[in-house]
C-alpha cells in the first residue's frame, strides 16, 4: 500500500473484538503470540511502516474481548475503511477490527476511560461443552445464582479490593469504584456483568472465584463482605478461569463520539 504523507501525525482509535483461546494474552511478549502482536502487525502493514498501540485494559492468556480499544498515531494518511478492512485482511480469525475513528492528539485509550465492563460467562450443567469449549467456564456442580448475585451486590461501592488483587499488581493504589455487579441465569448459562472506573490484575476472576464458593453453598452470602473488609487475598476463593471472561466495552467522555459495540447477540441483549 502507497505512503501519502499526511503532513503531521494523525491519532486513531479502533475497536477490537477477539477470542483470547489460544494467545498468551494482550500484552506484546518476546516469542509468543500476543494480541497487541496481532493488531501492531495488521496495523504496520496497513501503514507500511511500524505502528505501536496503547490499550484500554489489558487482557490476560485465555480472555477475550467483544469491544476492546486502542489508540495509536499514524504519520500517513488512510480512510477508516482501510484501517478496519485493511487491518482485517492481516489479522488471523481470531481478531478483527470493528471500527476506526480519527481523535483528538489529547485521547487516550486508558487514561481517558472513565468506566470499564466485563462480562463473565459460567456453563452450569453436569456435561461439559463443545461448541463452547475455551469461551465458557464450566460448572457441572449447580449453582445457586440467587445466592451469588445477592453477595455480589454486598461488593458494590468505593473499596479497598485488595482481597481480589494478584500479587504481581502493579496498580498504585487498590481502590476501585464498582458501580454494577449482576448475575443473571439464561438457562444453563449465568452471566456476570461487572462495571468499575478501572479493575485490578485478576479482580475480576478473584470475585468470581469467591462468588463460586457462595454458589456452591460452601460459603455464606455475609462471608463476601469479611473477605473485602480483610484485605487479605488468601481470605477469598480461587482465581477462576480465564475461559468465560470477556473485555465486554469501555466508555469515554462524549466529546470523543467514539462509536459503540452491540454486542454480539444484539444491542439489547444482556450479553
Amino acid at each position: 500500500m502507497p505512503v501519502e504523507d499526511a503532513g503531521q501525525s494523525q491519532r486513531w482509535a479502533l475497536g477490537l473484538e477477539y477470542d483470547g483461546s489460544g494467545y498468551a494474552g494482550w500484552q506484546w511478549q518476546d516469542g509468543q503470540r500476543t494480541i497487541q502482536g496481532e493488531v501492531e502487525a495488521a496495523l504496520s502493514a496497513v501503514a507500511d511502516l511500524p505502528i505501536r498501540v496503547t490499550v484500554a485494559g489489558r487482557t490476560d492468556a485465555g480472555v477475550h474481548a467483544l469491544c476492546q480499544v486502542v489508540h495509536f498515531d499514524s504519520p500517513v494518511s488512510r480512510p477508516e475503511i482501510a484501517w478496519v478492512r485493511g487491518c482485517n485482511r492481516f489479522l488471523p480469525t481470531a481478531v478483527s477490527v470493528r471500527w476506526a475513528k480519527p481523535v483528538p492528539a489529547d485521547f487516550h485509550a486508558r487514561f481517558s476511560a472513565t468506566q470499564r465492563s466485563y462480562r463473565y460467562l459460567i456453563l452450569n450443567r453436569p456435561e461439559r461443552p463443545a461448541l463452547l469449549a475455551g469461551r465458557v467456564t464450566w460448572v457441572a456442580q449447580a449453582l445457586d445464582h440467587e445466592r451469588m448475585a445477592e453477595a455480589a451486590q454486598l461488593l458494590l461501592g468505593t473499596h479497598d479490593f485488595s482481597a481480589f488483587r494478584a500479587a504481581g499488581c502493579q496498580a498504585k493504589s487498590p481502590v476501585r469504584t464498582l458501580s454494577r455487579f449482576a448475575i443473571v441465569r439464561q438457562a444453563d448459562m449465568l452471566v456476570a456483568s461487572l462495571e468499575a472506573n478501572a479493575f485490578l490484575h485478576h479482580m475480576v476472576r478473584n470475585l468470581m472465584g469467591t462468588l463460586l464458593l457462595v454458589g456452591r453453598g460452601e460459603r455464606p452470602v455475609a462471608w463476601v463482605e469479611e473477605v473485602l473488609a480483610s484485605r487479605d487475598r488468601s481470605r477469598a476463593g480461587m482465581t477462576a478461569p480465564p475461559d468465560g471472561l470477556y473485555f465486554h466495552s469501555v466508555v469515554y467522555p462524549d466529546r470523543f463520539r467514539l462509536p459503540g459495540c452491540p454486542g454480539i447477540f444484539g444491542q439489547d441483549a444482556r450479553f
